[in-house]
């Protein structure tokens, strides 16, 4: 009765690592995109984007913890510009560096996370005039190993990025049309 019982949980235990590590592998790469229209001018959108100094008016991040600490190093508004935080009482900390602009056209920010764990996503934002509105599209992207990505899937943490994501770029609409 006990081997029955061990071969069940061993069997239970497997078939749940192959669906998880199944399941992780496509979690190695996430990328999401997000796509606002901003009924605003494209400079005030793009500048929201590019000036570090405005993120904290559209930061999902900061939305939910606005105590967190946050600096600007360099020059803001320029390539190696960095936003840095601290925030949750010191269990979340890194930064994100603009490390390409072209002129109301495109933004790419390096971001790394260092708590509560290790990452290095990418954000890329395009700018577009459509008619009277400014379509902004925000591309996250983050490599991952296969163990993140189990813990990951284990977590739902893309469903936690995603809703993340689009909460940024409604906060960005709003800063926009203010």
């Amino acid at each position: 009765m006990k081997k029955m019982i061990l071969i069940i949980i061993a069997v239970a235990l497997i078939l749940f690592l192959g669906i998880g590590f199944y399941n992780a592998s496509k979690l190695q790469h996430i990328h999401i995109q997000k796509t606002v229209n901003v009924q605003s001018e494209m400079l005030t959108t793009f500048d929201n984007v590019l000036y570090l100094k405005n993120f904290t008016k559209w930061s999902p991040f900061y939305e939910a913890d606005p105590n967190q600490k946050t600096s600007i190093k360099g020059t803001d508004g320029q390539v190696g510009v960095q936003f840095h935080w601290d925030g949750n009482n010191g269990k979340d900390l890194g930064y994100q560096e603009i490390t390409e602009i072209r002129p109301l056209e495109y933004i790419k920010m390096d971001c790394d996370i260092q708590k509560p764990f290790k990452a290095s996503p990418t954000f890329e934002y395009s700018f577009q005039k459509t008619g009277n509105l400014i379509k902004v599209t925000q591309d996250f992207n983050l490599k991952s190993g296969l163990v993140d990505s189990f813990f990951m899937w284990l977590f739902g943490a893309k469903k936690d990025m995603e809703k993340m994501n689009a909460r940024g770029m409604e906060l960005l609409k709003i800063a926009c049309e203010k």
